[in-house]
């Protein structure tokens, strides 16, 4: 049976940067590469697939910032001397075998949402995603596992509904309810996560959501009709795009495992 292993490349590298108390630097750049290229190595020896990508953000301006100018403005940005060093951990990647991806005006997401989907409609295999970004999750609908490298810790339907109250499937609604501010998604205002599960158990859908619950005489219902507009537009935002060119072919793509 194939296994393709998909890493969303600067959820690990940040993670491991962040973990440093050290200020920015040079220094802590080059240690952080180090570090994550061993946990590259780990991620590759724990799963031992047939196929592997590591996907990382191009840079620039994405589809989403063309949507919503306000997207991604006050989000922490990449430490430029991390950002400098990130050659150095390509090349230590592509070292041991494994594919590095990029492309321009989509995020790291979208392609390994587009190599996933494409990957498990071709009923090729099992399909894991090694990430703990949320939008990310939707993917377990379609039969792909998460993997928390942090955590050793895969994440299923079961852990979804656990977690956010609703299944997979209704994730993409339930973030666009909540919003991330932090991320220029705006949501609805003062609907938190545990609303937004309340309100998809009832209505199943953010349409349903806003022709129920929105009607409604009450504090919620005239939140929910004001930042109407702002959900639908949080949805488009949090949905993973799956018909990016990424460029590759599954023999790219494929890893042995004597490279690592």
């Amino acid at each position: 049976m194939h296994k393709l292993l998909a890493i969303d490349g600067l959820n690990i590298v940040r993670r491991v940067y962040e973990a440093s108390p050290e200020p920015d630097s040079p220094h802590k750049a080059e240690t952080a590469v180090r570090n994550s290229t061993a946990s590259f190595q780990r991620l590759l020896a724990t799963h031992r697939p047939t196929h592997a990508l590591a996907a990382f953000d191009h840079g620039g301006p994405t589809w989403r910032h063309a949507l919503h100018p306000e997207y991604q403005k006050n989000a922490t940005s990449t430490p430029e001397a991390l950002r400098g060093a990130l050659p150095h951990l390509y090349e230590a990647l592509a070292a041991m075998g494994l594919a590095v991806v990029s492309v321009p005006e989509v995020e790291a997401d979208d392609v390994i949402a587009t190599v996933v989907l494409r990957w498990l409609g071709e009923g090729r295999g099992q399909a894991i995603v090694a990430s703990t970004d949320k939008d990310l999750h939707v993917l377990i609908e379609q039969g792909a596992v998460l993997w928390d490298h942090f955590k050793s810790e895969a994440h299923d339907r079961a852990w979804v509904e656990q977690r956010f109250g609703v299944g997979p499937d209704m994730l993409a609604d339930f973030l666009a309810l909540v919003g991330d501010r932090a991320h220029g998604i705006p949501g609805v205002q003062k609907v938190g996560e545990k609303t937004a599960a309340r309100l998809l158990q009832s209505y199943r859908t953010l349409e349903g959501v806003m022709n129920g619950a929105g009607i409604l005489k009450d504090a919620l219902g005239e939140r929910l009709r004001k930042d109407r507009d702002n959900a639908f537009l949080s949805r488009e935002l949090v949905t993973l795009k799956t018909d990016v060119r990424v460029g590759v072919t599954w023999n790219t793509l494929a890893w042995r495992h004597d490279m690592a």
